[in-house]
């Protein structure tokens, strides 16, 4: 379970990233759980869950190669120097995680901080609306029956 935990931290993380820069990502995850593998998409983020017996940097490679000439229109984010082999053989931009990470804790850092409101309603309000609908019992206003 903690797998899917942190894939889904991946995704989270992100999702802000590439809707900053209006763009779109594949990610892939090595070992999928029996009967998960496959691509999913999470909004900006494809997920591709590669089975076992294979690894995800060996789908990259094939991924990479499916790309054909449009490759070059391609970022890589890797470490692996295989994988990253495989990418400047397609001439693609190739980024390290370490270079990677450190553009997102930048972005992340200039993006605005979500607020910790309250959204839940005061006494008083919670109160206002129980009135509201005792007021009609179990028939609803006019005008609003289905």
């Amino acid at each position: 379970m903690g797998d899917l935990d942190d894939e889904q931290a991946l995704i989270d993380l992100l999702t802000p990233f590439l809707r900053a820069k209006k763009s779109r990502a594949m990610v892939f995850f090595d070992r999928a759980a029996t009967g998960h593998s496959g691509q999913r998409n999470f909004g900006l983020v494809k997920a591709v869950f590669v089975p076992a017996g294979t690894t995800a940097d060996t789908a990259i490679a094939e991924y990479i190669q499916q790309l054909g000439a449009s490759a070059r229109n391609h970022s890589l984010v890797s470490s692996d120097r295989m994988v990253q082999a495989a990418g400047r053989a397609h001439h693609l931009t190739i980024l390290t995680s370490q270079s990677f990470s450190e553009q997102l804790e930048l972005l992340s850092n200039q993006l605005p901080q979500p607020t910790t409101q309250d959204s839940g309603l005061s006494e008083r309000e919670v109160k206002e609306w129980e009135d509201f609908f005792n007021q009609y019992g179990s028939q609803p206003p006019d005008g609003l029956n289905p």
